[in-house]
């Protein structure tokens, strides 16, 4: 089997790129290990900025969203009981849209099939070959056979643990990365969110997030240590837990109710240079990992698509490979302004174990400086709701 442009991974990132590029009249095959509906039940990301809503709706998949999904001029911060509110329109003239990731999955799945575009779920024993020759290709296992699948060039949209980063050799691979010393606790309920803005918390006892996904189905995620399992912590110690790191007269107004899913995320802060080698282009999670505190890790995938999306158009339409050769560059800068935020919102708002008196002191300045100084809450608002592609 021969196709255009091989995509390894029906996440967003991959669906999105083959939604563009066979809306362009470019054949995609997109190969996937687990099945559609274990894509469909991942819960994930649910804050998109402004350039990633674009995207979406160029690509023809931006109607129910705009119907569904909620945008968002602002978010708070707490601290010491005080709730900081950074106005995005006020300070930057933007907004965000949350919207779950797994409703935009759905969504690229739908206009996939109605493009008639090609899925192979299931697949085993991925390898890719040739990558920096002249017959780039793909090998795989579908129900005991192996396949071959030729292509001009592959997308590695398959994640931290997919293959095709570990594709690229060792001595042309640099890796970046920072393990945090604690994850997140994350719950779904089915009650009403607690506020109609986020609000992420500082408190001496760890962080807090409250989210939603919609107006009747909120997330909601506490820090705790690495060394924690899910069955440790019944939903009523969740609640009770999340409502001692939140304002009191906040807490006050939570909602409580059975949890319908209960995970623990480690958090991490990771880099893979370079983005492509020969044919092969990393897109997402396979090439970095942001901790979710800037809801960036979504958002990135959105515009390393953008970026690859753009050129591979190019080269087919026009022969034109500069976007393809500029790929790699243009991603990474981008993901390091986010790297960068994200870090900081991070080490801001956590407890972190080896912090003494001294750190605790920076993080009070910190948020008392977004609270006070309009030109941070500026570069606070520009981060969040994303920097142009």
């Amino acid at each position: 089997m021969r196709t255009q442009v091989a995509i390894i991974g029906a996440g967003p990132s991959g669906l999105l790129l083959s939604q563009l590029l066979n809306r362009a009249g470019i054949e995609t095959v997109v190969l996937e290990r687990q099945s559609r509906d274990y894509v469909l039940s991942r819960i994930r990301a649910g804050v998109l900025e402004q350039g990633a809503v674009d995207l979406l709706t160029r690509a023809g998949v931006g109607a129910r969203m705009a119907r569904e999904g909620q945008p968002h001029t602002g978010c708070y911060l707490t601290h010491d009981q005080q709730m900081i509110r950074i106005d995005f329109d006020n300070a930057c003239a933007a907004k965000v849209m949350v919207y779950g990731q797994t409703e935009v999955t759905r969504d690229l799945y739908d206009a996939q099939d109605a493009l008639g575009a090609q899925h192979i779920h299931g697949v085993e024993n991925v390898a890719l070959h040739d990558l920096d020759g002249q017959t780039p290709h793909v090998t795989y296992d579908l129900d005991g056979q192996s396949h071959r699948l030729d292509c001009d060039f592959i997308a590695g949209c398959d994640g931290f643990h997919g293959v095709s980063r570990k594709s690229i050799p060792e001595t042309v691979r640099r890796e970046y990365e920072k393990v945090y010393p604690f994850g997140w606790l994350g719950v779904l309920s089915e009650t009403p969110p607690l506020h109609e803005e986020l609000i992420y918390a500082n408190h001496p006892r760890g962080f807090a997030l409250a989210s939603m996904r919609n107006p009747m189905l909120s997330r909601y995620y506490i820090q705790v240590p690495l060394s924690d399992n899910v069955e440790d912590w019944s939903d009523d110690a969740f609640w009770e837990e999340l409502k001692a790191r939140l304002p009191e007269d906040v807490a006050q107004g939570l909602v409580t109710g059975p949890s319908i899913e209960k995970s623990i995320a480690p958090l991490r802060s990771f880099v893979s240079e370079p983005m492509r080698y020969g044919a092969l282009f990393l897109c997402g999670d396979a090439a970095h990992i942001v901790p979710p505190t800037g809801a960036k890790g979504l958002n990135l995938a959105a515009s390393d698509v953008h970026y690859l999306s753009e050129g591979l158009i190019a080269q087919y339409s026009a022969g034109d490979s500069s976007g393809l050769e500029a790929y790699s560059e243009k991603a990474l800068a981008r993901v390091w302004q986010a790297m960068r935020f994200s870090w900081s919102v991070t080490t801001m708002m956590h407890h972190f174990p080896e912090h003494g008196a001294y750190d605790r002191q920076m993080q009070r300045v910190e948020l008392m400086q977004l609270a006070t100084n309009p030109i941070a809450q500026r570069l606070f608002a520009e981060n969040y709701t994303g920097l142009p592609y």
